[in-house]
């Protein structure tokens, strides 16, 4: 997890792009640089450091001999790099995993080097030979970016939308900044002035598209009569594969256990590939709850089952409510579901920190919107409906869950990893026919518990645990955390300020006041920007007043809470 910044056509004084780079210091608490491109007018690159892979000549913007007129800064792990280096003979000057990209660049060209690339990234590339600016994102917007560009040809860049709000550029209103679209890469014409103009964006990956011949190097190519043991087997390969590439680290790696079944999976395939790679420490496992919540009894089962390092965290209602207004700070957003959420990954990450040497941490994202696991989806009309709106749910991840996960780790220095968003085993699951993904038997994600079953690998009643979504489970189900946050900011907000909520906030008007509360203190940090979020996550085909799974209909507590 690093923190990339870029000013490009730039006309504002040093400080000012200084200071404003430094908003996402807490992204890379390892180093810092900033550098200004030599022989090129109002040209800037900041960088904040984790250091995770070369820590020796890993700074950045990196330049390599062989590509002087290359200016590379990018955040993210690219998983293939070594394997397209050898496939390709390339002649590598460092050990990071990014400099690949400069030389799939110079031979390809930008639009096959995104395609070729697997893995998590945001990157900036700056070609001066030819006047480019380069900028991509990865598949699901796992690593974060946003993009201010304006008409008199400004553009600035930062993992972070805080870095950039300050950044006025002589304009007497705020600028348009918006979250760059994942999957997507953009080229810009660096012109002799130094101003820059968007020539071309296109769409290189998206989750809709069909796994390539490439994906069946780990699995079973199917026959026309589909046999689901086969797929079961490729689900299970595809899966340990996704962790397998993700252990690429020279820091100490650790994972997040809710005790639920994605965090669980993740958790027991890390131990286990940890155990068959000789890493020289145990894997480290973090649960954060209250002394009676579900998610701490269950995560506690699974540590003793795989042997995991186990850390619990207790939560405070108090403790949660008292650092409300810095995770809205850092998340970027309103959405009240994300915020419930955000609360507990925010207060485990900051134990991570203070309290152990992990730093690159797994976890369970991304899972529920591939594997139709959230309960709303047993009221599915019909397979295609839940298939398109996994769909939705997963071209939206970069707003939700992944944001989430991400904001909450990078505010305290750590690196977030996600093996469900693999695109290889994401492709894969996508492409199985409709009525195989549906919940089946009153379970969701049944043919993920299928995929696992008789192994061994977690315990039985874990891996056919219902649905708890992450913020409820924090908490006991005589009491959800929900219910506190409500009481709490019920005078907070009074009646006179809702009804005015429509007209004084008119994109996504708040309909509560737990709602208004957050979306008043969002615009004291960032005023104007509600559009950064769509829509409020809402679950579908269901009567919901509330995104607390506990509030729905269809929820039913397992009979031990």
């Amino acid at each position: 997890m690093c923190g990339i910044w870029a000013l490009f056509g730039s006309d504002e004084c040093m400080s000012v792009q200084c200071t404003c780079a430094m908003k996402i210091a807490h992204r890379g608490p390892d180093a810092f640089r900033f550098e200004n491109v030599n022989g090129f007018t109002n040209c800037c690159f900041g960088f904040h450091r984790l250091a995770i892979v070369d820590q020796l000549y890993g700074m950045q913007p990196l330049r390599i001999k062989k590509f002087p007129y290359m200016w590379l800064c990018y955040n993210g792990e690219i998983y293939n790099h070594q394997t397209l280096r050898k496939q390709f003979e390339f002649d590598y000057q460092t050990k990071m995993d990014g400099e690949i990209l400069l030389h799939l660049y110079d031979r390809f060209g930008i639009k096959k080097m995104a395609s070729l690339l697997d893995g998590v990234f945001a990157f900036i590339l700056l070609d001066t030979a030819n006047r480019k600016v380069h900028v991509g994102r990865d598949t699901y917007g796992v690593r974060p970016l946003f993009k201010l560009l304006t008409d008199d040809g400004f553009l600035a860049l930062c993992s972070e939308a805080k870095g950039l709000i300050d950044i006025t550029h002589g304009m007497g209103t705020p600028a348009s900044i918006v979250p760059f679209p994942p999957g997507h890469f953009e080229v810009f014409d660096l012109k002799p002035s130094g101003k820059v103009q968007s020539i071309q964006m296109e769409q290189f990956h998206c989750c809709r598209q069909q796994p390539s011949h490439a994906i069946y190097d780990t699995v079973e190519k199917l026959p026309i009569s589909l046999d689901e043991e086969l797929v079961k087997s490729n689900i299970r390969n595809l899966f340990e594969n996704a962790v397998r590439k993700r252990l690429m680290a020279h820091r100490r790696i650790g994972c997040l256990l809710s005790g639920g079944l994605d965090s669980s999976l993740v958790a027991a395939t890390l131990v286990k590939l940890a155990k068959e790679e000789k890493l020289p420490y145990p894997i480290q496992t973090f649960a954060i709850g209250s002394d009676d919540s579900p998610d701490v009894l269950a995560a506690r089962k699974v540590a003793a089952h795989i042997g995991s390092e186990h850390h619990e965290v207790t939560f405070t209602a108090e403790e949660g409510i008292e650092v409300v207004k810095d995770v809205i700070f850092h998340l970027e957003s309103y959405d009240v579901t994300t915020i419930r959420a955000s609360v507990g990954m925010y207060l485990v990450s900051k134990y991570i920190r203070q309290k152990t040497d992990s730093v690159v941490i797994f976890s369970g994202e991304g899972s529920d919107e591939l594997t139709q696991g959230y309960i709303y989806f047993h009221k599915a009309p019909t397979p295609k409906a839940a298939a398109e709106d996994s769909i939705r749910l997963m071209e939206e991840l970069y707003m939700f869950d992944v944001l989430r996960a991400d904001r909450t780790t990078a505010a305290h220095g750590l690196e977030l990893r996600v093996p469900f968003l693999d695109h290889r085993f994401t492709a894969y699951y996508l492409s199985l026919p409709e009525e195989m993904r549906v919940p089946r038997d009153g379970v969701e994600k049944h043919l993920l518990r299928e995929s696992f079953k008789g192994l061994g690998l977690i315990p039985d009643e874990i891996l056919w645990r219902r649905k708890e979504a992450f913020s409820d489970g924090m908490t006991s189900v005589k009491k959800s955390w929900y219910t506190y946050l409500q009481e709490h900011l019920e005078s907070m907000v009074n009646d006179d300020d809702m009804e005015e909520a429509y007209k004084r906030f008119p994109h996504n008007p708040p309909r509560t006041k737990e709602a208004y509360y957050y979306r008043q203190e969002f615009e004291k940090h960032y005023p104007g920007r509600a559009q950064w979020l769509s829509h409020y996550w809402m679950p579908r085909w269901i009567d919901a007043i509330d995104p607390s799974a506990r509030t729905l209909s269809i929820y039913k507590p397992e009979k031990d809470q």
